[in-house]
């Protein structure tokens, strides 16, 4: 693989990351409920669920796919159930008071707790299964070597995490969970209507 292919996959990558979907809206809701330091740990799991797709997808998925392709619908009809089911939660708690992890069980308790949610985000959304399927594997060639693999790797971390680490901590300003707050019901019920939308979709493309 070439500097400018590696640059151009690695471009890529990063629209993908930045592309709005269910990691970034969960990452946004975690900065502004719970501040910036557990929506690092969200996007660390975010990031780690990435890479796992981004191996998978080295390693054969899109071949897995083409030989099964009931093995894609039924991810794509149990992730798009799993968002669904999130977005009822938020829709449906709306109009409480805003809670945090230390008082509200349904929020993450605890950093690895905010990892694991951060990590099951992810694997249940089918947008990166597509994307590392179909288009990040597709962009690189057979004989790539390990390391530049493992590079690779690395980039699809990095981006994942860093993007949504900003995403957390410009919800994380005082301003940005003040705003939150007097909107509360209407932006929780939008979050979980667009999240439910996003769900729908994934279950039914």
């Amino acid at each position: 693989m070439t500097l400018a292919a590696f640059l151009a996959l690695a471009t890529v990558q990063l629209m993908a990351a930045i592309s709005p979907g269910p990691a970034v809206l969960m990452t946004a809701r975690t900065g502004v409920t719970q501040g910036l330091r557990m929506g690092i740990w969200m996007a660390a799991g975010i990031g780690a669920g990435a890479v796992f797709w981004a191996v998978c997808a080295l390693f054969g998925l899109a071949v897995l796919f083409k030989v099964a392709p009931a093995l894609l619908t039924v991810l794509k009809i149990a992730g798009g159930a799993y968002l669904v089911w999130i977005a009822y939660q938020m829709w449906r708690h709306a109009p409480e008071p805003l809670s945090t992890g230390a008082t509200d069980a349904r929020l993450p308790q605890s950093g690895p707790a905010a990892l694991w949610k951060g990590i099951t985000t992810q694997l249940a959304n089918p947008k990166p299964v597509v994307f590392f399927g179909a288009v990040f594997a597709g962009m690189v060639p057979p004989d790539t070597a390990l390391w530049i693999k493992g590079a690779l790797l690395g980039v699809v971390f990095s981006t994942d995490f860093l993007w949504n680490v900003l995403v957390a901590r410009l919800f994380s300003f005082d301003r940005s969970r003040a705003a939150y707050l007097s909107l509360k019901t209407l932006i929780d019920r939008s979050f979980g209507g667009i999240l439910a939308a996003l769900g729908l979709k994934v279950a039914l493309t």
